[in-house]
């Protein structure tokens, strides 16, 4: 998925696409989404998680430590869509949303 040389606004652009296509490959989110344990606007809060996620690892300089992404996603699927995910799946989108931002900041 690599990040080519860009600016500022088509790296975040570039990476909001990476933590997008990551979020939407979760089956456990999308299953969450779909069935909208987290109310009606599953949907807007799905959007709402990319937007923050994406928002959160542009302001990082350096490289986001694993546990807390690991920390926030389960957070999120706990408090926002009321789903507690314990497949290990929370690891390996952590571990893909640090491979972006490691590329992201690469990219600069």
């Amino acid at each position: 998925m690599g990040l080519e040389k860009r600016g500022g606004e088509g790296r975040k652009n570039t990476l909001e696409e990476g933590v997008r296509l990551v979020l939407r490959r979760w089956n456990g989110l999308q299953q969450a989404v779909q069935n909208q344990w987290g109310g009606s606007d599953s949907h807007q809060k799905f959007h709402r998680l990319a937007s923050d996620l994406t928002s959160s690892l542009s302001k990082s300089t350096e490289p986001v430590r694993l546990e807390d992404l690991e920390n926030l996603l389960h957070e999120s699927m706990l408090l926002t869509f009321n789903t507690d995910i314990e497949d290990g799946s929370i690891e390996q989108v952590a571990e893909q949303l640090v491979i972006i931002h490691e590329e992201y900041l690469h990219s600069q």
